[in-house]
């Protein structure tokens, strides 16, 4: 059935581990220094608290040191692990390449790509979150990877405040749209969004970043991913940070694999809905209620004691 494919899918997609790194860059001025170092230390601080990733944060580290961990993150992943890189900090962007603002000779898009091609963790997210982000997704984007920018273009160049309220979606649970603890990637995308744009309409300025999110290895990024343009699928089913039971469960070994199992689920579900539009509506609804089912029984089992 392809019910089974999905689940099977699924569950070869769920990474056995989750590497994070989270970059803070030069803010060029003290304001700035402080404020992207707080930004990536907030987001450190979220991570280790949900407990089940390798976290690894630089501040203003150079170019040696960015590679030096990426060479760590080569030797140490496995194919069925996932990788989280967060870049925060400013950018620019000379119409041919797109680079990080760092202590020494700056990262470019190119060089960052390589730097990832070489971490074999079969699912990838890397958040640029700075100025000019927007010119990095053409080097960045690959079928495996979702990739995440502050900016639309090279050419929006004023300092972003994306970053902040990402930071502020690992530890929020109004991030968690569908209430099942956990924040996606694409669920940290659509907060940190929507308060970018809820921070300048308050302030009554004309916004000055627009964020996007690819995820095919194809497209030029989206501002709004649904099953409709097709971007998001990968997002929708990639773990960033989970919270409170889930979180808890996570450590716990004698619930671990119930948690793996309705991920697993939930991931189905959200799959299934991106290929509604090409589905017969009985199978559809066949197929979700199945996946429903299974994931209520999967819940009352992680709920009771162990």
């Amino acid at each position: 059935m392809r019910i089974c494919a999905l689940l099977l899918a699924t569950a070869l997609a769920s990474p056995a581990a989750t590497y994070f790194l989270t970059i803070s860059g030069l803010g060029g001025e003290p304001d700035y220094d402080q404020r992207f170092k707080m930004w990536a230390l907030d987001i450190d601080s979220s991570l280790k608290k949900a407990g089940d990733g390798n976290v690894t944060t630089l501040i203003a580290p150079n170019r040696e040191q960015i590679r030096a961990r990426f060479q760590e993150l080569a030797r140490t992943a496995k194919p069925d692990d996932a990788l989280v890189v967060m870049l925060i900090g400013h950018g620019t962007d000379d119409g041919v390449d797109y680079k990080f603002n760092i202590p020494g000779p700056d990262i470019t898009a190119a060089e960052l790509a390589a730097l990832l091609d070489r971490v074999p963790a079969a699912r990838q997210c890397v958040a640029i979150m700075t100025s000019s982000s927007g010119g990095s997704i053409a080097l960045l984007r690959r079928s495996n990877r979702v990739v995440i920018t502050a900016t639309k273009t090279g050419t929006e160049k004023i300092a972003t405040v994306f970053a902040r309220y990402w930071a502020e979606a690992l530890r929020e649970p109004a991030a968690d749209t569908d209430k099942n603890e956990a924040v996606s990637v694409l669920e940290a995308f659509r907060y940190a969004q929507r308060k970018v744009t809820e921070s300048f309409d308050s302030a009554k300025r004309l916004a000055t970043e627009h964020s996007l999110l690819e995820d095919t290895g194809k497209g030029d990024g989206e501002r709004n991913p649904s099953p409709e343009n097709g971007e998001g699928k990968l997002a929708a089913t990639f773990t960033l940070v989970r919270l409170g039971a889930n979180a808890g469960a996570a450590r716990d070994p004698a619930k671990r694999a119930l948690l793996a199992k309705k991920e697993e689920l939930e991931q189905a579900i959200d799959q299934l809905k991106y290929e509604k539009a090409g589905m017969d509506t009985a199978d559809y609804r066949k197929q979700l209620t199945l996946l429903l089912l299974e994931l209520a029984k999967t819940q009352e089992a992680l709920d009771g004691p162990h």
